[in-house]
Order: C-alpha cells, then structure tokens, then sequence
C-alpha cells in the first residue's frame, strides 16, 4: 500500500502533537514528509528525528538558524518557506494546525498544487472563505476535509448529502469557563482564569476565544464558507460536557449527531483517513456513565462576541477578515495582561463600525483588510484609555510582508 505523505503545519501545537499520535498508531500508512512549526526549534528537533524527516520550517528566522547546527535536514523560514514545503512533489497531504493569519497562504497554495487539505486553521476560511472556495472549482483534485470538531461532526453528518435537504445545523459550545459567571463579575477575570478551559486542552489563543465565544463566532462563519449554508440557518448551542460534537437537523425532521469522547486524535485521523474509517485507539463513549446531557441557548447579551461573528459573515467581503486580525491584536494584549477581558468585545465592535468593507475581494484585499484592523484596534485602545498608548501596534506576519505593495482600507464604515 502507498504511504499517504504528509506535510504537517504547526507540528509542535496541540493539533500537531495530536496528528502525531494518530500516525504512530499507522506507521504503515503515513509518512511525514515534512513538518513547519513557530519557534520552538527544541521542540521540532525530536520530532525531526523520531520521523526522519527531510524538509522542515520554522517561522522565526532566528530559531530556523539555531535548529540548522542540530539537524542535517533542510531548514526553510518564514512565509516562503511555508509555501516552498506545501509545495514539496513528494506531499500528497497537508494538514493545516497553524494558529492564525499566517495559515490562509499556504492553504491556497496547497490547493493550486492539487493537494488533499486536512484544515484546523479557522482563519483560513473566515479571512478568505470564497477566495478558498473559488480556488477549489478551479482546482478539482483539491479537497479540504474540516478538522475542528464541530466541522468534522457536521461533515459527517452530512455523508455527502447535498445542502438542499438540509434545514439548519448547530453548532455545539462548551460556553467556556464563565458559562455560569454574571456578567458583573466580568471585570475582574484574569488571564490566568479565562485559560481554564473546562473540556478541551488547547493553546492560549483559542483557549481566550474559547471564553469569549468568539471561537464559537469563528467557526460559525467557517461553516457558512464550508457548507454554503446561509448565517440564518446555522445555530449554537450550549453543550457543557463536549459530547455532542454538532447536528445536522435535515428537511424530513431527521436530527443527526457525531458524539465522542472529546479527543482531537478522531477528527483528525478522520481527516487524514477520509472517506474511510481506521482503527483508532482513543477512549470510547460510554453513554450510560454519561447519562444526562444538557443544553442551552448561548447567552447573547453576556457574549457579545458571538453577535459579532454574525455580524461580519452577513457583511461578507473583508468584513470576516477584518473581526479576525482584530481579535487576534486584540486577544494578544488581554494574554500580555494590558487589557481587560470585557473590553475585547468593545474594541472588535468599534473596529467593525470603522472599516471600509471590500465585496469580492482579491488576497490582496485580505491582506490589507487584516492590516489596517489591527493597526485600528491598537489605535481604538490608545484613544480610549492612555494606559495602552505606548503599546506598539500588533501586525500580522502574514501583513507584514505586504505592507509595502499595498494600503488597506481607511475607515469610513461604508461597504463597497
């Protein structure tokens, strides 16, 4: 049987560290071909050498310098070398677990190369979703297979049914860690509070959006853009326990679910084994220990967050974009303790209200877009409490790079 080779982004974080187990568990079947992480070199270099892996890529150039006087394998950096290992001959796959931004690009040259996709970078769809979707018709033997869990759930419920028959789907929440806090208390969470996720073990940023809803908002529009399903036809709901993984209700009344242990090993070995089913060694669901499980509607009022995402996707355009580099700039301040966690929805809603919102965008747009939100965000911060004016302006590396060829957007509130 031929190895599926495989391209692995963000290899170091807790998708990557969990697609590694899933390909121990099937050495006859999956080859790493080549893994890109951040910065922590000290982390990929085991990694390099369980795998034997020939190409590596390290975002920080000055941890790709350190990681070449401990291994022979070539070290590429930065966006370019992103595209250079998606782009590799010997990938059949690549599976997407970056965090942020700087994911979009390589998942669109995946594409034009006529890879398979396995995607856990939400912003990839959120920022450039018909951009995503446009390179998919022009690229027919390019797939992407959704890896959230939420997105996998309905994937799988759908089975290859088409949206016609479909009456909604809801997406499920945790609610966070601040569920059942009042609102009044908000004022006082801290850092260290808001990244005790009660169900899932993820990094510091999803963890923060986890929260604050906003990931839930996130992965609202990544499902408009997946499943071309219109914003008024998909839902959430609280699901504390994570068991309940999403539903599909179709047109004849039936509800379907995808239930499971919360364990991000069987989306992504779903992913990577699609349209198949391996064997998996995670923990079973045992529902007469489970028992009751329980739900309710998202509180709207104290997660503000959630109606933002609505928001930008019935915007549409660059308005996706420009919630997302804001909320990434402005989650950034809350983890470096600078901002509090109330505040975060404030400055994503005067930011919305300020953009200039771009129908039909090109990358280019994207790219700008997610500049100049935020650059408006640390500017909306410095204007509205003096505590924050010294702090530099978060810019994306994924903007960075561009910010010389083009301007974004000037804020005005109009839609063009």
């Amino acid at each position: 049987m031929h190895k599926k080779n495989i391209a692995l982004l963000g290899a170091t974080g807790s998708i990557g560290l969990a697609t590694l187990k899933v390909m121990r568990q099937h050495p006859d079947k999956f080859r790493l071909a080549a893994v890109a992480a951040g910065r922590q070199w000290d982390k990929l270099l085991p990694i390099i050498e369980e795998f034997r892996i020939g190409t590596v890529c390290l975002w920080d150039s000055a941890a790709a310098a350190e990681l070449r006087r401990h291994t022979s394998a070539r070290v590429l950096e930065g966006m370019d070398g992103l595209l250079e290992l998606v782009s590799l001959s010997e990938v059949d796959y690549v599976l997407n677990g970056l965090v942020g931004a700087i994911g979009c690009r390589p998942t669109l040259e995946a594409i034009a190369r006529g890879k398979h996709v396995g995607l856990a970078n939400k912003e990839t769809m959120v920022m450039a979703g018909e951009i995503i979707n446009a390179a998919l018709k022009r690229n027919p033997s390019s797939l992407i297979v959704p890896i959230d869990s939420e997105h996998s759930a309905i994937f799988q419920c759908l089975a290859g049914r088409p949206v016609s028959e479909v009456e909604h789907i809801e997406l499920t929440a945790s609610g966070g860690p601040f569920r059942e806090r009042p609102k009044a208390d908000f004022r006082t969470i801290r850092k260290s509070d808001a990244l005790k996720h009660p169900t899932w073990v993820m990094g510091e940023k999803i963890t923060i959006d986890s929260a604050t809803l906003m990931n839930k908002g996130l992965e609202v529009i990544e499902a408009h853009y997946l499943f071309g399903m219109p914003f008024e036809r998909i839902k959430v709901v609280i699901h504390p326990s994570s068991i309940i993984h999403s539903f599909v209700q179709f047109r004849d009344g039936s509800l379907m679910a995808q239930l499971g242990c919360p364990d991000m090993q069987l989306p992504i070995q779903y992913a990577l084994t699609y349209p198949e089913r391996w064997p998996l060694e995670v923990e079973r669901l045992d529902m007469a220990k489970v028992g009751k499980l329980e739900f309710h509607p998202p509180d709207m009022d104290k997660f503000p967050c959630l109606g933002l995402a609505y928001r930008a996707g019935n915007l549409g355009g660059t308005a996706p974009a420009i919630l997302n580099a804001a909320n990434e700039a402005t989650v950034a301040r809350f983890l470096e303790e600078r901002l509090g966690f109330e505040e975060i929805p404030r400055v994503l809603a005067a930011v919305l209200d300020q953009a200039v919102i771009k129908q039909n965008p090109s990358l280019d747009d994207v790219i700008g877009a997610d500049h100049w939100a935020r650059e408006a965000a640390v500017r909306i911060l410095s204007e509205s409490d003096g505590a924050y004016s010294s702090a530099p302006a978060s810019v994306s590396p994924v903007t960075a790079a561009h910010a010389a060829k083009r301007s974004g957007p000037t804020p005005s509130g109009k839609v063009i």
